[in-house]
């Protein structure tokens, strides 16, 4: 993939050099004898490197930059986005994938937002370098396979340039952020086994699963790669008329189709290992199910239990396939050991053993036109959970959406956090804040007290990363971390059952249980104030009728004589109200952008009348139309001497200004850095119901809308379905004139677009620069 000649280090513009953000996301090189020459010197804090696509010298901070291979240098190249192109570095989980792929591997692709099967036939350049350049961008040549064959572009020619052969419309070349990791490579030909597998024959039947679910299909033959066994198995027709195809797979991946599906019989008996005695129930059809598939089971007397399974297999001295249960509630008989030897782990009488063909698929989960005897990860609908969502427990770290992957994890029915029992405070702010932001993912990491990290490990493995991973997060999940609030005596006994606020519950998280830095601070003269949300006050002289989330933070923060201390990381602002029921404003305009710079106690700024660096402030300016609505005024001395020599100001008495200690006061307009925050997520409330809006990538109409409880099956022993649906209609609004905004009617708007203008009650904001340092 490089040339063994290429003497350059690599690195990606990971920061904002003041206003220079265009550089963001570009990939720099120098050459590596003048890196080595340059810090054998001393410690030195910038660099003089050369952008990809440019021939002039920039200086970079080396704090703003990450160093980079050649080969992810490469790989990067490949896409034509800065911000894409930051967000899959940042994705290390799928550059470290797309470096490990190699020719002739089995992947699936994405073709016209579908995903296709496919093998790499090709990884390389697509495109020659432009001088001075010393590198171009990595592509995965692919040939679509199977049912996808036909769905591609080309024959393996680009530009009349050919780098591999394939059938017509067969081909397609694509950056790796398309691809991901298939199926082994197929062996050609098949070796076969040095030695006898006795697990499996040719001709015996076998399931395995995929991420579309549970599959069945007949072994063809035995093979094996550098000593490791695989299968290949003929797979099922899933459809008349479908010639099915041969797939590979490692044997550990592969088991006996009789393991997981009982003979068929008209009746089978309930079997509880342990002192609970069992009841006949009727089977229609065997049953399929996974590790994670929730299920229910019926006890004597009517009762049904709930749970989730943990362990499949065969107990010491005991008959046929058992399944081990980690029950909802403390119903079971052990903590997931039998006769002293532990299967699998849950809380004392959380586990049970049963027989495989006793379990039911969990009938709180399933819809009308669900398919009763098929027990999989995912729910029963073509709009469910993806695999492993449901109670489903994902360690490790998790990365959240980008804009590619948002709509395609998220969208739809069964998607997002599941609400029950007035938890939609909750839902929603957990959704806006972890979905697709990183703002806050130091509450999952940071070191916390020993009887509170059970809540970090819930909220982190059992909320965040299945919600990133899977699009749904099931009420249990939360319920749990309800419960885990309530019960460690962080909040009151109604916190699982009672409507609460969501910053209530944020500051309950953020300050008494994990202990997080405050958010916020605000500079009152010589105090600073702390908080982690920032209600917004307006006094009753205010002149706004249709304001913007930023002239709302300016009047409040003007009234209140208030600054900013320093640059949050993420600002959470409440918008005034009179309670939850009435609102001050009609309508209230988001800010995609807040411009915080003026409102920073000590950093320099513009004269508002000349752009030279201002050494004074006119409170009195404030509310002045002169200087327009928006902003504090402050002035140099040579404009404020004008400004307040007319009659109608002479009374003002203007203040001076503090600049960071340090900071040339004879500065140019041109050194006062911009300080932005950027909206990613609107929590709107209406009649006490808790919804929200995302905002998922940088394009105008890259919106979404989650409400937890949208719709409902069945009744009091029904649930809730969360939904997500894209509402683009919210960008085509936001790029109104103010007028054109101002005269439409609510309840004419399109879509959802209503809901936030007119029932914001919190925003949230986030510093690209500084949440990097949190």
């Amino acid at each position: 993939m490089n040339s063994p000649d290429d003497k350059n280090m690599y690195f990606i513009v990971e920061s904002p050099e003041y206003t220079r953000d265009h550089n963001v996301g570009r990939i720099c090189y120098i050459e590596e004898s003048k890196y080595v020459s340059r810090f054998k010197l001393d410690n030195p804090t910038t660099l003089q490197v050369k952008m990809i696509g440019s021939c002039v010298d920039t200086f970079v901070k080396v704090n703003n930059i990450q160093p980079l291979s050649v080969q992810e240098a490469q790989l990067l190249q490949a896409l034509g986005d800065n911000e894409a192109r930051l967000r899959a570095f940042k994705d290390r989980e799928g550059l470290d994938q797309a470096l490990r792929l190699t020719k002739d591997s089995r992947v699936t692709v994405e073709v016209d937002g579908k995903w296709c099967q496919g093998v790499i036939r090709y990884i390389g350049p697509i495109t020659r370098k432009i001088y001075p350049d010393p590198i171009t961008g990595t592509f995965f040549g692919i040939e679509l396979q199977g049912k996808d064959k036909g769905k591609g572009q080309h024959d393996g020619q680009y530009i009349g340039e050919r780098y591999f052969k394939c059938s017509k419309d067969c081909g397609v070349f694509t950056p790796f952020t398309r691809v991901r990791p298939g199926a082994p490579k197929p062996l050609d030909p098949p070796k076969p086994l040095q030695a006898p597998v006795e697990c499996l024959a040719a001709g015996e039947r076998v399931s395995f699963f995929t991420e579309d679910g549970m599959h069945n299909g007949m072994v063809v033959a035995l093979e094996e790669e550098n000593n490791k066994p695989f299968v290949i198995i003929s797979v099922d027709r899933i459809e008349k008329g479908d010639k099915g195809e041969t797939i590979v797979l490692p044997l550990e991946n592969v088991i006996r189709e009789e393991l997981l599906s009982p003979g068929p019989s008209s009746k089978t008996h309930l079997d509880v290992t342990g002192p609970l005695t069992g009841k006949t129930t009727e089977v229609k059809e065997p049953i399929h199910l996974s590790l994670d598939s929730v299920v229910e089971v019926e006890l004597n007397a009517g009762k049904t239990v709930y749970g989730t399974v943990r362990w499949i297999g065969r107990l010491p001295g005991v008959e046929g396939t058992r399944v081990g249960l980690e029950l909802e509630e403390p119903t079971g008989v052990s903590d997931g050991t039998f006769k002293g030897e532990r299967f699998f782990n849950c809380p004392p009488k959380r586990g049970l053993f049963v027989k495989l063909d006793s379990c039911r698929p969990d009938s709180r989960f399933q819809t009308p036109g669900g398919t009763e005897g098929t027990l999989s990860t995912t729910m029963t609908n073509k709009h469910t959970a993806r695999n492993g969502a449901l109670g489903s427990v994902v360690e490790g770290s998790v990365a959240p959406l980008s804009s590619e992957r948002a709509l395609q994890v998220l969208e739809g029915r069964m998607r997002g956090v599941q609400g029950h029992c007035n938890s939609c405070y909750m839902d929603s702010a957990l959704f806006s804040l972890f979905s697709c932001s990183s703002v806050l993912d130091s509450l999952l990491f940071k070191a916390t007290k020993q009887q509170d990290a059970p809540i970090q490990t819930t909220l982190l493995q059992q909320i965040v990363n299945p919600l990133r991973k899977h699009g749904f997060v099931p009420s249990e999940n939360v319920m749990k971390l309800r419960r885990q609030l309530q019960d460690g005596g962080h909040s009151d006994h109604t916190f699982t059952t009672e409507e609460k606020d969501p910053e209530e519950f944020l500051t309950l998280l953020m300050h008494r249980i994990l202990c997080l830095e405050p958010l916020l601070k605000l500079s009152a003269g010589e105090k600073v104030q702390e908080s982690y949300c920032y209600q917004i006050f307006l006094d009753q002289n205010h002149s706004l009728v249709l304001p913007t989330v930023q002239q709302l933070l300016e009047h409040s923060l003007h009234s209140g004589g208030l600054r900013l201390a320093e640059i949050p990381s993420c600002l959470i602002l409440q918008m005034p109200r009179f309670g939850k029921k009435f609102k001050m404003f009609d309508k209230i305009i988001p800010s995609l952008e807040l411009d915080v710079t003026d409102l920073l106690s000590e950093s320099p700024r513009e004269c508002v009348l000349c752009g030279v660096l201002a050494n004074c402030e006119c409170n009195e300016c404030f509310r002045d139309p002169t200087f327009g609505s928006t902003g504090f005024k402050q002035f140099c001395e040579s404009c404020s001497h004008k400004v307040h020599s007319h009659p109608r100001r002479k009374s003002h008495q203007p203040s001076r200004l503090r600049l960071p200690e340090g900071y040339p006061s004879t500065a140019t307009h041109h050194s006062a850095p911009k300080e932005r925050l950027q909206l990613f997520a609107v929590l709107c409330i209406e009649t006490s119901h808790y919804v929200s809006f995302v905002r998922y990538g940088p394009g105008a109409k890259d919106w979404m809308f989650f409400d937890s409880m949208a719709d409902r099956e069945g009744d009091q022993d029904g649930y809730n379905i969360p939904t997500v649906w894209a509402c683009p209609e919210v960008g085509r609004y936001l790029e109104m004139p103010l007028a054109e905004l101002a005269a439409q009617v609510p309840r004419e708007m399109d879509g959802v677009a209503k809901r936030l203008f007119c029932d914001a009650y919190m925003y949230l904001y986030q510093s690209p620069r500084m949440a990097l340092y949190r």
